[in-house]
């Protein structure tokens, strides 16, 4: 009984004196997500293993430190969904700017937390030039911004203002002006709460004393992202379909195909993990790559196979690289990564088939054949056969110019020298140049020459 007062004693000295509450000991830790920059679809796994990681930690809360001019509305979309889900509570902390996405995304949290001077709101979409969307994009975000609202109690009519310059509500905003909101004025609308900084977020959620973990993006991460990026995107391509030619041109599997596939596997891997890729591309270049295989290995020759397989890969490309949401610029950048690397290819292919042919290696290796037989050097594709020059004969064959003629006993292929000679007509050899034997046709009656009637 002593020992267990003793030790009581003990944990809330320990406690006084350390200047925390008793209550925050048992208290999970916060978890602070950097919500920075402009929104790209490299992003939401970033922010999605957090919110992850915190769960599985039994977090006290999650804080989303936002301060983003906006972006991709696919990406702050895939964000306010894995809020939505988070078993764990998470709060928006704008920091300075919230626009456009940042803003949806503050307002799918639980509550909206301002620093003085801090912007929210601007959410109207926009592409790459700036210029508004479509009235169909611009009423899906209206109504998605009125349902995070509503799902607050906040006015639904402030949040569709964020979106359409067309609404005015009295006293916060006329037509023909798009609300974005200071903290002053988010705080008067009770769409935030005003905070000095970090510490104080964390006083009025009641978890002051609780550890504070900030995430950073790990090597996974920047990797999928350098590999999603636009300027890698086309090497990976071209260094793919490069190793799938070189290997469909060797007799076994090598390690081009190996290169050529793996290419192919980071560059579908990223962009599915990204959001930018999904399924359906992915089936869909499978499906171009057995049609192409078809025209190659089943159907010789460049025809309905290979031109609706070529389609097929180029377009799940192209869908691979433009998201759910597309603007102009994410059609303009996918056409040219597309673009580039079917330049990459033609002049890598180029370039890699002069260097092959002239790789001393390979020619000691027997790859290729450099030895030459010219003629010069007294080689020949056929034994001279000018003892034929003046013999006539018949032709077995139509000529047309080319066909077989029978001088004697042995039968000749041969070549007319101009007209067309039908079957059993009278020839004669004109010039035999190597395989290649000229003859005329000898009319009916001439006795000239020697004839193999007369041998």
């Amino acid at each position: 009984m002593v020992s267990r007062t003793v030790t009581a004693l003990a944990l809330s000295a320990a406690v006084l004196f350390s200047g925390v509450p008793a209550r925050a000991q048992t208290q999970g830790p916060v978890y602070v997500i950097p919500v920075t920059g402009v929104i790209e679809m490299g992003l939401a796994p970033f922010v999605e293993r957090g919110l992850r990681e915190a769960g599985e930690a039994g977090a006290a809360a999650v804080i989303l430190d936002i301060d983003t001019p906006g972006g991709r509305v696919d990406s702050a979309e895939r964000i306010a969904d894995a809020v939505a889900e988070s078993p764990v509570p998470v709060y928006a902390y704008v920091n300075t700017h919230a626009y456009s996405a940042g803003a949806l995304i503050s307002l799918a949290t639980r509550r909206i937390y301002m620093r003085r001077g801090s912007v929210l709101g601007a959410v109207t979409p926009v592409d790459g030039s700036g210029t508004k969307m479509s009235e169909k994009i611009v009423s899906a975000m209206r109504a998605q911004m009125r349902a995070l609202a509503e799902a607050r109690d906040l006015d639904p009519a402030v949040a569709e203002a964020m979106v359409d310059e067309e609404l005015a509500i009295e006293g916060v905003v006329e037509a023909g002006k798009l609300l974005t909101l200071t903290t002053a004025e988010a705080v008067a609308l009770g769409y935030a709460h005003e905070v000095e900084d970090l510490p104080a977020l964390l006083r009025d959620i009641e978890i002051s004393g609780a550890a504070v973990s900030t995430l950073e993006v790990n090597w996974a991460e920047r990797v999928v992202r350098f590999l999603s990026n636009p300027i890698v995107a086309p090497f990976l391509l071209s260094l793919g379909f490069l190793g799938l030619i070189i290997e469909i041109k060797t007799p076994s599997f090598g390690m081009a195909g190996a290169a050529g596939l793996t290419s192919l596997a980071l560059f579908f891997g990223s962009h599915m993990i990204v959001g930018l890729a999904g399924l359906e591309d992915l089936i869909f270049f499978a499906i171009g790559v057995v049609l192409i295989g078809v025209e190659v290995m089943v159907i010789p020759g460049f025809g309905l196979f290979g031109i609706l397989g070529g389609l097929a890969v180029a377009g799940a490309l192209y869908m691979s690289m433009i998201g759910s949401l597309p603007t102009t610029a994410d059609f303009t950048r996918a056409g040219l990564v597309l673009t580039t690397t079917i330049l990459l290819i033609i002049v890598t292919g180029w370039a890699l088939l002069r260097s092959i042919t002239g790789n001393s290696r390979l020619a000691r290796s027997g790859v290729f054949l450099y030895n030459r037989t010219d003629s010069r050097d007294g080689y020949a594709s056929s034994d001279r056969r000018s003892d034929l020059v003046g013999r006539e004969g018949t032709a077995v064959t139509d000529l047309r110019p080319s066909g077989t003629g029978l001088f004697g006993d042995e039968r000749v292929d041969v070549v007319s020298d101009a007209e067309w000679i039908p079957a059993g007509s009278r020839i004669r050899v004109v010039s035999a140049e190597g395989y290649r034997h000229v003859v005329r046709g000898v009319a009916s009656g001439n006795g000239a020459g020697e004839t193999d009637d007369e041998a």
